[in-house]
């Protein structure tokens, strides 16, 4: 098997690994809302990006989306996770995390070497 198929089960692996965080979070320990188990899948979904972008970058392939790319991606997930669960306590929580990921990203392009 390939290292990307490798990298796709892996990835499969801890998607439900992700579902099953979440259910757990609602249903036996009632820690979260059932509007929240959706905002979770998707925060949590980012946080994974940022970790294969972090695998990425020990073994870029040619042909594969740039560490980057996978990295923005799962910061923009986590912000918009993020956002929707802090809806609950007000718009502007929300607002603040989304600018501030868009912050995070401008350096980090800035920063970006070529």
């Amino acid at each position: 098997m390939a290292d990307g198929g490798k990298r796709d089960l892996l990835s499969i692996g801890v998607f439900l690994i992700i579902l099953v965080v979440s259910i757990l979070l609602y249903q036996p320990l009632q820690v979260i809302d059932w509007t929240l188990v959706l905002p979770t899948i998707i925060a949590l979904s980012g946080c994974w990006l940022m970790v294969l972008a972090g695998m990425r970058s020990s073994a870029p392939q040619k042909y594969e989306r740039g560490v980057f790319g996978t990295l923005s991606w799962g910061l923009l997930l986590i912000a918009v996770g993020g956002a929707w669960f802090l809806y609950g306590y007000g718009w502007y929580y929300s607002l603040v995390l989304v600018l501030l990921a868009f912050a995070v990203l401008a350096i980090v392009a800035a920063l970006k070497k070529k």
